[in-house]
């Protein structure tokens, strides 16, 4: 499978069927706009910079936007509700964490998460090989923040995702903030604009994170 990263919260992993996860449209934040198109679409919640669906939509694609426990083919997706503040969403709402599986990996994509994970959401979200966590504060996770997240789960591979990049207009952390305060620096892995991997290729035992770039 191939994962690539379109800047901010939106990523396109494919292999039999491309998932797009929380779409933007590149001119209303600064940046490119995606060049792909999904046959599913996931929106963790409606605002501009995650959901702008008609980027990359096609005939018949499916869009998944609320908790939900769904198949679409053989993939199984699971929503889950969270947060976009420390406030229960009174600030900003609320989101969508979606759990998919793609060739046996498990994903998870915390959106524009702003708190840390209850144990019983934890418990239901269960084992996860590759994580997508927001780094850069001010609307989501902080660098600290997102480092707590990540011990929690546990994944295999988190890659930070909604950081300060060229062009983006939002003013929010770099990914600097976020690596240098990593407990192995060695662990940080910078792999590009876009990574091919199969199941065999994830880390057995520390988690790595890779680090994509446009």
């Amino acid at each position: 499978m191939r994962i690539r990263w379109h800047g901010h919260s939106c990523f396109e992993i494919t292999d039999d069927m491309t998932v797009v996860t929380d779409p933007h449209d590149g001119h209303s934040i600064g940046i490119r706009k995606p060049s792909a198109q999904a046959d599913v679409i996931l929106v963790s919640h409606e605002h501009y910079d995650h959901n702008s669906v008609r980027t990359v939509d096609k005939p018949g694609s499916r869009i998944i936007m609320k908790p939900c426990q769904k198949n679409v083919g053989e993939m199984r997706i699971r929503g889950f509700p969270a947060f976009h503040d420390e406030s229960g969403g009174a600030q900003r709402g609320e989101v969508t964490l979606f759990k998919f599986n793609v060739d046996g990996v498990e994903f998870l994509h915390l959106g524009d998460l702003g708190h840390r994970l209850d144990e019983d959401t934890l418990k239901k979200i269960g084992h996860v090989d590759i994580l997508f966590v927001p780094v850069g504060g001010i609307y989501t996770l902080d660098a600290q923040g997102a480092w707590n997240v990540i011990r929690e789960i546990k994944p295999k591979v988190a890659i930070p995702m909604h950081y300060k990049i060229g062009g983006l207009s939002l003013p929010i952390g770099t990914i600097d903030d976020f690596t240098s305060c990593a407990p192995d620096k060695e662990a940080v892995v910078r792999v590009g604009n876009e990574v091919e991997l199969c199941k065999d290729d994830l880390p057995e035992s520390e988690t790595e994170i890779w680090v994509f770039t446009l």
